[in-house]
């Protein structure tokens, strides 16, 4: 089944619920689902920068501010604040997680220590602070031209990561080889950019390559630990990069009990001092144990809380929600299904001009199938472009094997027609 957007007139809370501020609320194609989920338990009021549009439906109130300043958000936020009780700042955007921080912590409301928040958003710091702790991890030293990542990258032994340092998404991430190869990794990971990313004086980290299998768990965190909700196993792509093609959600997973995962995530988050709020953690599943590739301080992209939601019952948006209201989140999962989402690139760079989907084509278990590039979007592969969907595919059922079996070949299910990019594009 097709699933169509939104509905005009959403569920929202009465007027009895808890207030949150929700700083920035971002695509609608990927994010909409978050604040309908979060709007039919809470009443929002949203900070944003742009105007709002698809997002009044769901909430109180609007204010305009660039909420990038914590100065501006601040003057945007005391005054509802001071006109009735708002119980916490709410965002699942990367790029507004420390504003988002510091606004609470001047607010007096729950919410994670801006410092603990930064030493997510910064690789290099993440990776200081674990090893103080003693938490293994990859070797990574940060670095600021092309000939210190070859000097690191000899140190360590190829083949190495390179990523930049305050990115997420795998964005800017790709494997190198050998030396013939660090200076051309260099400048495209430091020449990678995302709307509000931070920049460092040595911007791009050189890592240890991890082999093994890559997974991530969506967790939220309180006084009484921290709690993995979702548990998502990653596709990537696009070798040597490593462009996310698609994450698979089994609520019955067995890594979610096992010990040396669940332990690893609690010794991370105390290293962090991150006591309150949702991280989105990554890792790969070495030959030695799981070993983390990087933390966020906010849920995960790519609806990996939708397919949470979708295996379990349960939905990991309204805890995280719950938690930055001060309030106990319900973590416990409600049914036993597997969920999963495929993204569909393009083959070559290009220019959209349709994405049909071929409704006549979709499995038993299909969900959800969505043309998202409208167009004349350009789509360029990595290195030139990153994250250039054209659409994706949710698929969800008991049977994992049928989840499976109707994803085998999500491109079939959305055509693309398209027309070559013009070299200078």
């Amino acid at each position: 089944m097709v699933i169509p957007a939104q509905h005009a007139q959403p569920e929202t809370a009465d007027e009895s619920a808890p207030l949150l501020l929700l700083v920035g609320s971002g695509d609608r194609r990927y994010r909409e689902y978050m604040v309908a989920a979060v709007a039919r338990h809470f009443r929002l009021w949203l900070l944003d920068a742009p105007e709002p549009t698809w997002q009044l439906p769901y909430v109180q109130g609007t204010t305009q501010v660039d909420t990038r300043d914590p100065e501006a958000l601040h003057a945007a936020a005391a005054p509802v604040a001071a006109g009735q009780p708002v119980a916490g700042v709410f965002t699942y955007d990367e790029s507004l997680v420390h504003s988002s921080a510091l606004l609470a912590q001047r607010l007096g409301l729950p919410g994670a220590s801006p410092e603990s928040v930064l030493a997510c958003r910064d690789k290099a710091t993440t990776r200081a602070l674990l090893t103080e702790a003693g938490v293994p991890q990859p070797a990574s030293t940060p670095v600021s031209t092309a000939e210190e990542a070859r000097k690191a990258a000899d140190a360590i032994g190829y083949p190495v990561v390179v990523k930049a340092r305050g990115l997420g998404g795998s964005i800017g991430v790709l494997r190198v080889e050998g030396p013939a190869s660090v200076e051309d990794a260099f400048h495209s990971a430091a020449s990678a950019q995302w709307p509000g990313v931070p920049r460092y004086a040595a911007d791009v980290l050189i890592e240890e390559y991890l082999t093994g299998p890559e997974i991530s768990v969506d967790s939220v965190v309180t006084s009484s630990g921290v709690t993995p909700m979702v548990l998502a196993r990653k596709q990537v792509g696009m070798e040597p990069y490593f462009e996310e093609t698609g994450h698979t959600v089994d609520a019955d997973d067995p890594l979610l009990k096992d010990t040396d995962l669940t332990e690893q995530l609690a010794r991370i988050h105390k290293a962090l001092g991150f006591e309150c709020g949702a991280t989105h953690a990554e890792f790969k599943l070495t030959p030695d144990g799981p070993r983390l590739v990087e933390v966020n301080a906010r849920l995960g992209g790519d609806f990996i809380p939708y397919l949470g939601m979708l295996a379990t019952g349960t939905d990991p948006s309204v805890a995280a929600a719950s938690v930055a209201a001060g309030l106990a989140p319900d973590t416990n999962p409600k049914t036993r299904r597997t969920a999963a989402i495929r993204f569909l690139y393009p083959e070559a760079d290009c220019e959209a001009v349709e994405a049909v989907v071929r409704t006549d084509l979709l499995g038993p278990t299909v969900h959800q199938a969505v043309a998202t590039a409208a167009p004349g979007t350009r789509l360029a592969l990595p290195p030139r472009g990153y994250m250039s969907r054209f659409g994706h595919v949710i698929a969800v059922g008991e049977d994992a094997a049928q989840v499976a079996a109707d994803l085998t070949d999500p491109r079939r299910l959305i055509e693309l027609r398209s027309r070559p990019l013009d070299e200078g594009a």
